[in-house]
Order: structure tokens, then sequence, then C-alpha cells
């Protein structure tokens, strides 16, 4: 199985990728997959994509966890899921039936698409309601199971609100985690899990935790204007990666 998975193509590109996506995760709490998966989509099927997402990120925001459940609202992270948790299978559905190319440009263009609205500079008049939390959570479980990226609807939703960096910042991690842990079980159920690819994201799981470590300790909370536009510009990057039209 070692063997299989060091033998994956493009494997530098998927390290360099996670790598980098753990930095950024570390530092604004959420965009790891919106690094990952433009580029593992470039490279895997769409299933394989999404397990190696899943497995790359199962250990790398541990360290950030603790300090997150006191910054967040965790109950407002448990309706993010409850939401998720019901559109999630939907999402598993489509993915399991879709063609790679296909994958890969909904993948990109769906980054993209968050980057418009969040750079536009949509933001919410008044407070984050229960039914908004969880269909904002619902939308993000099924882009999860489709397209394996869970944050452009809460990303959305969040980044729109008054809240304070940090406070965003630690909710997005929890309800990313949480999501992880989801739907690993849920692909193994469904017969889809694909064990060299599984045992790849764990392996590449080490240097994303190492990363996390260092984008924590770069996080400043009341740099917000940075804190922002460094999101920006690395999302805007990893769409661009991503397209089919740089495959082959």
């Amino acid at each position: 199985m070692l063997a299989t998975a060091l033998a994956t193509d493009g494997l530098i590109w998927l390290v360099v990728a996670v790598f980098v996506a753990g930095l950024v995760r570390g530092f604004a709490g959420f965009g790891s997959a919106m690094i990952i998966m433009p580029v593992a989509s470039s490279v895997l099927s769409p299933v394989e994509a999404v397990i190696f997402l899943i497995c790359a990120e199962l250990v790398g925001p541990v360290p950030n966890a603790p300090a997150a459940w006191r910054d967040g609202t965790p109950r407002e992270v448990g309706l993010l899921v409850l939401g998720a948790v019901l559109a999630l299978p939907l999402g598993v559905w489509a993915l399991s039936s879709m063609d790679a190319t296909v994958f890969g440009w909904i993948v990109s263009v769906s980054v993209i698409f968050l980057l418009a609205l969040t750079v536009w500079g949509w933001r919410l008049k008044g407070a984050l309601t229960q039914r908004m939390i969880i269909l904002a959570g619902s939308l993000g479980g099924f882009m999860t199971g489709f397209a394996g990226i869970p944050g452009p609807p809460v990303i959305m939703l969040y980044m729109a609100s008054s809240l304070p960096i940090k406070v965003i910042r630690a909710n997005f991690l929890l309800y990313l985690v949480a999501l992880d842990l989801v739907l690993f079980p849920l692909l193994w159920a469904l017969g889809l899990m694909n064990w060299p690819i599984a045992f790849l994201g764990l392996l590449v799981g080490i240097p994303n935790l190492i990363a996390n470590v260092i984008g924590a300790r770069l996080f400043d909370p009341s740099a917000e204007r940075i804190f922002r536009n460094a999101a920006y510009l690395i999302i805007a990057a990893s769409a661009i990666i991503g397209l089919p039209l740089w495959r082959g």
C-alpha cells in the first residue's frame, strides 16, 4: 500500500498543496479544501480526491482544536453540522456518478464564484439566525459530498457577518473538523473508500499538521484586512491552478 501511494501521479504537487493548505487552515481556519481539491482533482478521480482531502486533514487541525473550542461558538457549529449531515448523502451520490473533467471544472468554478462574492463585499445587516446557519450548513454538506469543498456557503455567511474574525476562524475550524469525521465513515459505509489513497492522505497529513501549527502562530486577531486578503489571494491561485485547462 505504501508503494502504491508513493507511485501516485502528481505526488509532489499534492504534498505542496497540502502543506500550503495547512498554513492557510492554521492561519484562517478555512481554505484548505479550496487549495487541495483543485490540485487533487487534476491528478485523482473525484472520489479519490475527496478521500485524499479527508485523510490529509484528519490530523492537521488537531493542535488548534482546543483553542478553537474556546474562541468559537460550538452551539452554532452544531447547527452547521446538523444541516450538513442532512444534505451530505445527496452530495456523495452526485460525486460517485460524475465525470472527472466535469468535476474539476465544478470545483474550480465554485471556488472562483465564492471568491467573487466575498471580495464583492456583501455583508449581512442583521444577526445570524438559526435558519440561516442550518441552511448554510446544508449547502456546505452537499458541496462536501459533491465536490469535497464544505466551506463556500458557510464562509460566505460568516464573512458577511459582523462577528470578530477570531470567532469566525474558530467556527470554521470546528465545522470543518466535524465534517471530516462524518464524511470518512460515510464513504466507507457506501463502499467508496480507496485505502491506498487514504493511506497517502494520512502520510501527507504529517506535513499538514506542522503547517497548521505554523499557520496558527501567524494569526493575529487584530489584523482583519491581512486575514481577508491572504485568504482571497491563496484561494484565487488554487482555483486557477486547478482548472482542467492545464491537464495534459
